[in-house]
């Protein structure tokens, strides 16, 4: 451990980053404060949100800036603990930045129990991107068996576990996705009644029709523009549209469009509402329960797409911002071993 390697902002990128707004940095091994853990990172997450912190869209997070390390999820081993939760070759989860060893305080980590899978699955299935799916259904979406469930990005890390669970809630799940491949993964490996492949359709609109025909009951929404346009074509009465993302919009530097087709809202009762994952933080083991569970008996299924080494990450993220991942976009630093 004679220092530490680090992934900065070296530039504010212009629309869909670039290799160039990323630097490899050296420096010192972090020194530990009172409280804190020296945590080695093993996984780093990558994930849509890091492109708003660079932009600052967020109120309530610090803003990426140039120079800072690159803010993310990561998962990794204790290797020096100054707060007695936590020893030496513990395994944990928190926001740990895009390096190889972070200091943080003790009450920032969660510590990971092997037992409810591998530890890459902290930060996807059964980490953020999972509570997030798992909240925006169940308590945003709420639906009903019999219902039809649509849901955009389906391939990737929220999308597929939020099809899913609208599944195992009895519903009727139709994914969007861009690519043969991605479609086919949606149905085959993950069991949603049908996928609409975007990048094959010249009517989405009228995909959707097709697709379900008895109108959109909930819509899951990770992709907005659009697609989210397309979807408001085909609501049923008194549907809910759960706002979780809105990647399209991301990379754009012009102004995003302001919301369209409102007729349809007055017109079939639809309620459409934004959340927050951060506010579940608290209710984690609500949803382990379930997911974990989900996982065991095979009823949530899951992909990983694997970048290799601290310097893949930059590219990882861009790849990812553009939909070359299929399920989770994760970097792999070392291996798991313990000390």
């Amino acid at each position: 451990m004679a220092g530490n390697q680090r992934i900065v902002l070296a530039a504010k990128p212009q629309g869909l980053p670039r290799d160039s707004d990323f630097a490899l940095v050296d420096g010192p091994l972090p020194q530990l404060g009172a409280g804190e853990v020296l945590v080695q990172c093993l996984w780093l997450s990558v994930d849509p949100y890091m492109r708003g912190l660079i932009d600052a869209v967020y109120p309530y997070v610090k803003p990426i800036l140039v120079g800072d390390v690159m803010s993310g999820g990561a998962a990794g081993r204790v290797l020096e603990s100054n707060d007695s939760s936590f020893k030496l070759g513990d395994l944990v989860e928190g926001y740990l930045g895009w390096q190889l060893y972070s200091a943080v305080p003790a009450a920032e980590l969660r510590k990971i129990d092997l037992a409810h899978g591998p530890l890459s699955t902290a930060l996807g299935v059964l980490g953020m991107p999972g509570l997030t799916a798992y909240f925006g259904v169940t308590e945003i979406g709420e639906p009903k068996a019999g219902q039809t469930v649509v849901v955009s990005a389906a391939a990737g890390a929220v999308g597929s576990a939020a099809g899913q669970i609208a599944r195992i809630r009895g519903c009727r799940v139709i994914g969007i996705a861009g690519g043969a491949e991605k479609a086919r993964h949606v149905v085959d490996d993950l069991g949603f009644d049908a996928c609409i492949d975007y990048k094959a359709e010249t009517d989405l609109a009228a995909a959707l029709r097709r697709h379900c025909p008895d109108r959109i009951n909930v819509y899951f929404d990770n992709v907005g523009g659009t697609t989210h346009d397309a979807v408001m074509t085909w609501p049923a009465l008194d549907a809910r549209i759960v706002i979780c993302g809105s990647i399209s919009q991301y990379n754009n530097p012009a102004a995003e469009q302001g919301p369209r087709r409102l007729k349809e809202f007055e017109m079939w009762r639809v309620r459409q509402q934004g959340f927050r994952a951060p506010d579940y933080r608290g209710r984690y083991k609500e949803f382990l329960a379930d997911m974990a569970t989900w996982v065991a008996d095979g009823r949530m299924r899951y992909r990983e797409t694997v970048a290799q080494g601290l310097a893949a990450a930059p590219a990882a993220f861009i790849g990812m911002l553009q939909g070359r991942n299929i399920g989770k976009q994760l970097v792999k630093l070392a291996e798991e071993t313990g000390p």
